[in-house]
């Protein structure tokens, strides 16, 4: 067993908790039945359930998801609450589906850029700056914020969302990290703690002043910048004969 596997193992009991959770939405997300949801979704019914999450996510960040209400959801869509209902067991549902709609989008992105040919320093430094301009972007920002503040009250939500987003995310690049070492190409014992370190040194100076709103989202040219010292340092730690 690989040392990326024998974490993920190490881990189990801790994602046990959301099992139910992610069984739930990931029938939802696929469109197929469950016994809150029983309706199978296709043809113009995915249509529909993809405006309803688009204009969920309007309502969501416009109004924090506290002050969100089903009725002004369907308001905005344009049908009735019975309608979401079908689609969606309740809000909690529709929030996650709508956060987790952005999280697969990102790993699709990461994924793709990490298949891509070139060096590591390349891979990392295309897989860097694409996850600093979506995690620094405005509406990443608040959508973190509202599952933050929801995180006591709501824990299994939040845990869902860490497991569906980053944790997956952490996951798909330690995967590339332990290719590389075997391949030679870098020197990573624990490539899950070297894809914390990685994500870390690219977002961790910006994340803080992000989530209290004393900085704008970073320009290209910053991005550029964090993400290239980022690489250095980690090929510093990391890189053949490093360790």
């Amino acid at each position: 067993m690989t040392v990326l596997y024998g974490h993920i193992g190490r881990m189990g009991s801790e994602t046990a908790v959301i099992k139910g959770v992610h069984a739930t939405l990931e029938r939802n997300l696929a469109g197929e039945e469950t016994p809150e949801a029983p309706r199978k979704v296709r043809g113009a019914d995915t249509e529909r359930r993809a405006s309803i999450l688009d204009k969920a996510d309007e309502v969501f960040l416009e109004e924090g998801f506290q002050a969100a209400s089903m009725s002004a959801i369907a308001a905005r869509v344009g049908g009735s609450k019975g309608t979401l209902y079908n689609y969606f067991a309740s809000k909690e549902d529709l929030f996650l589906a709508c956060v987790t709609r952005q999280c697969e989008d990102l790993r699709t992105q990461m994924s793709s850029l990490a298949a891509e040919k070139g060096s590591v320093r390349e891979t990392l430094t295309r897989v860097g700056q694409r996850y600093v301009e979506v995690v620094s972007s405005d509406n990443v920002v608040r959508r973190f914020r509202m599952i933050v503040a929801e995180a006591e009250r709501a824990p299994e939500l939040a845990r869902a969302f860490f497991e569906t987003g980053p944790a997956q995310g952490r996951t798909l690049l330690a995967e590339y990290i332990e290719r590389a070492t075997q391949a030679g190409e870098l020197a990573a014992d624990d490539p899950v703690r070297a894809a914390d370190h990685f994500l870390g040194l690219c977002y961790n100076r910006l994340s803080k002043a992000r989530l209290c709103g004393v900085e704008p989202a970073p320009s290209q040219k910053m991005i550029e910048q964090e993400v290239a010292a980022a690489v250095r340092v980690f090929m510093a730690a990391y890189g053949p004969g490093a360790a």
